[in-house]
């Protein structure tokens, strides 16, 4: 049977394609020059309002890395001066990080057991051991990370919370965060792990390395355009002092992991651009907004406070100099045009009194009404009156500025005069959404990226009764000297992190819907609690406790004690109605 009785199953072959496209459509090799035109009205070059500009088309890098440093630095005074600046930097880590960021361990049983099998070791992860190793790492964890003696902090200044609000700080402030992993041997504590901050401007290239093309402001790359290293310098470039005549700057270039694959540098930013070496400010786009509204509000003061200075000004249509004449002018000094002034004023006020005198018909509710100089006018002066501070113009610009720093206007100013509920539960869920995707791709990624150094030690320095040393070899692809983290330490490190709580505009409302989600199965127990900032196992223990105790005293509380007033009810009217 020959193709073509196919035909009609299989449709006619489609004809070979041509050599080149239909004449009509073809367009100079530029594909945007003068002979070609294009259907976007926003890319005619012929428009009054757009032909002049022309913004260049470059790469990420080219955009981003000539006005980093100035930005940076104006982003930074607006951060120290600007109060609704601070308020978003405030804003962003009360939402996103709360009072204390909390570990959530989340193990895969399911793939650590696969793995163990597949290396022939006893695959136990289970249910129960899920549970204790939860309590355990979590609770270790929490006293290693939270203590007061700060053993996370390289520095020995800052909780693993307090490092978590300060690197959201410094992401809205420059758009990334860098720190180091280190090794403290000399530190007292029983985990040797700590983080270094790194100052974002000691991350640049080192003068030695400025023509290597495989480095880029301060980050190396390998041919595959992967991070391999971080060239940091040893102090801050302002911090210039007479010892560098002596000693001058140095740098250092850190790789990103060790041979075995443990982080050695965290770099955390979220790319706009493809090949985005370095990470920018969200409030990059309001800077000038932001200096021009804090000019306008401080020139706005400064008139209010001239005005509320003076309680009326009087205003001549005479000129000074023909005043002056009238005064028997010249070029006198000003003490001698001072004495005249107040020698004619004394004379002419001194008979408009002696005129007017007692007189009722020159006074206005028995105010007496001034007699001033002939052509001069007396104007009382309103300490509230002009100015754009509270008008639609400032909300205007308050508004822009709120959408830049992905917070809603309310928020932003604090400002909730002109907002009902629902206007309020939507502008509080949109930066609920956002604060979400920045606590996952920032505070979170910081966080488990510390977690993980923290859990790779203690299994090695065998300080987990739920996963000792002798298990290690399940997280490296060689139980040998060369070996590497793998996918089962991925599996093992898995946690989730508890953070602020949303907050409630109307607890009733908001309460009763969690309960209905439970109810209906499209939420648990844990993901409410999670919403308030709590954990449900301490949540949990903690009911259990008080629960023993309550019954122990024989204290009844809640729905328990309206069940127990409804059984007693009738049993009260029934010994009433029998009562004689």
């Amino acid at each position: 049977m020959s193709l073509s009785e196919f035909d009609d199953l299989i449709g006619v072959p489609s004809p070979p394609p041509s050599a080149s496209p239909p004449p009509q459509v073809l367009v100079p090799s530029s594909g945007g020059g003068d002979m070609a035109m294009g259907g976007f009205e926003g890319a005619d070059q012929f428009d009054r309002t757009l032909s002049l500009w022309s913004p260049p088309l470059q790469s990420a890098d080219a955009d981003i890395l000539p006005d980093k440093d100035v930005g940076d630095g104006r982003i930074r005074a607006l951060l120290n001066d600007d109060a609704y600046i601070q308020g978003v930097a405030r804003l962003r880590k009360d939402n996103v990080v709360g009072h204390q960021f909390l570990l959530n361990a989340r193990p895969s049983i399911g793939y650590l057991n696969r793995e163990a099998r597949r290396k022939g070791m006893p695959a136990t992860f289970d249910e129960n051991w899920e549970e204790e190793f939860q309590e355990e790492v979590e609770e270790l964890f929490d006293l290693w990370a939270e203590s007061p003696d700060n053993w996370v902090d390289s520095k020995r200044q800052n909780s693993f919370t307090e490092m978590v609000r300060l690197m959201i700080g410094v992401h809205l402030a420059g758009g990334e965060v860098l720190a180091t992993a280190e090794w403290d041997r000399e530190g007292f504590g029983e985990f040797k792990t700590v983080i270094n901050l790194i100052d974002l401007d000691r991350l640049s290239t080192d003068p030695d390395h400025r023509n290597d093309k495989m480095v880029r402001a301060g980050v190396r790359f390998d041919s595959r355009g992967r991070p391999v290293a971080y060239q940091i310098r040893e102090g801050h470039p302002s911090d210039v002092q007479w010892t560098y005549l002596y000693d001058l700057p140095r740098w250092r270039e850190h790789p990103i992991r060790t041979k075995w694959g443990r982080l050695q540098v965290l770099h955390i930013k979220e790319d706009m651009r493809v090949d985005q070496t370095r990470g920018f400010s969200d409030l990059m786009s309001t800077i000038k907004p932001s200096k021009m509204g804090h000019r306008l509000r401080d020139v706005a003061l400064q008139q209010q406070v001239l005005q509320s200075l003076y309680a009326g000004a009087i205003t001549s249509e005479l000129p000074a100099e023909q005043v002056f004449a009238q005064l028997g002018g010249g070029e006198i000094s000003p003490d001698a045009v001072a004495k005249a002034i107040n020698s004619y004023a004394t004379g002419y006020l001194g008979q408009i009194e002696q005129y007017v005198g007692n007189s009722r018909a020159l006074q206005m509710d028995g105010a007496r009404v001034p007699h001033l100089f002939p052509g001069t006018k007396f104007e009382l002066m309103s300490p509230g009156k002009g100015g754009v501070v509270g008008t639609d113009f400032e909300r205007s610009l308050n508004m822009y500025q709120s959408v830049a720093a992905g917070v809603s206007y309310e928020q932003f100013t604090h400002d909730y005069s002109k907002t009902n509920y629902s206007s309020a539960r939507a502008g509080e869920g949109n930066t609920w959404k956002f604060m979400q995707a920045l606590k996952r791709l920032i505070a979170e990624r910081a966080a488990n990226s510390v977690y993980r150094l923290f859990l790779e030690e203690g299994v090695n320095q065998n300080k987990l009764t739920t996963f000792p040393k002798a298990k290690a070899g399940l997280l490296y692809t060689d139980a040998g000297r060369d070996g590497r983290l793998n996918m089962a330490f991925s599996a093992l490190a898995r946690a989730d992190w508890i953070g602020a709580a949303r907050g409630q505009i109307d607890e009733l409302k908001e309460t009763e819907a969690a309960i209905l989600r439970i109810d209906n199965g499209l939420s648990t127990r844990e993901e409410e609690l999670a919403r308030l900032g709590k954990d449900w196992r301490r949540v949990y223990r903690q009911r259990a406790r008080e629960k023993r105790e309550e019954e122990r005293l024989g204290l009844t509380f809640g729905d328990h004690a309206m069940n127990g007033a409804a059984r007693t009810e009738p049993q009260s009217q029934s010994e009433e109605e029998s009562a004689p």
